[in-house]
């Protein structure tokens, strides 16, 4: 059984569509048992409660040091039984040790088709107006191993979206989010029957 913890800084549009999917019985053996937000006001947030789940506002502002903070980030996904974490629009990089703690075990999802238009400050509309301005043809969307590095791990699962002539940084950002509410939950599924292996 997955036990996942959703951390996310905003509204919450993946998160949803995991839950959704969760709900609907698309991703067996799973459950979400924790959501996550260094943003007191995420949407994120919201969307958990109305569903009655778990949702911790937890930053490292709140705590002396980045070690207490880690602290506090491990002891609560050990209470919670968390076995797997998704990021979901989550802008702060998790502390190592917690990665070190979850191998292979930790995805992420990007706007983009990794390797090209990662790494750091390349999140949100930083990506989609890079893909225009660089003349590709082709973007979509990755959900990928979390490793010590941004946007590096091993990919999970990618889908492409035509990028046209005429397209803004938003109306491009629009065709990648909806394959990205498919994309997530499929991927999720690949770990949750165990179908995952690099």
């Amino acid at each position: 059984m997955l036990r996942i913890a959703v951390f996310g800084s905003g509204r919450g549009s993946n998160f949803h569509a995991i839950l959704a999917a969760l709900q609907q019985g698309r991703i067996p053996n799973a459950q979400i048992c924790l959501v996550i937000s260094n943003n007191s006001s995420a949407g994120i947030l919201e969307i958990a409660r109305a569903n009655s789940l778990p949702a911790i506002h937890l930053s490292q502002q709140l705590f002396p040091t980045e070690s207490a903070y880690g602290d506090a980030l491990i002891a609560l996904l050990r209470q919670q039984g968390v076995n797997f974490i998704a990021l979901a629009g989550y802008m702060k990089r998790l502390p190592s040790r917690v990665v070190g703690l979850f191998p292979d075990r930790i995805v992420n999802i990007h706007p983009a088709l990794l390797p090209k238009f990662g790494g750091k400050g390349m999140y949100g509309h930083h990506v989609h107006e890079a893909v225009i301005r660089s003349g590709e043809r082709l973007s979509g969307a990755t959900v990928h191993i979390v490793d010590e590095e941004y946007d590096h791990g091993a990919v999970v699962l990618q889908r492409t979206v035509d990028v046209s002539p005429d397209d803004t940084p938003e109306t491009l950002a629009a065709k990648v989010l909806r394959i990205e509410h498919e994309l997530y939950p499929e991927a999720i599924r690949l770990f949750a029957e165990g179908r995952y292996h690099r």
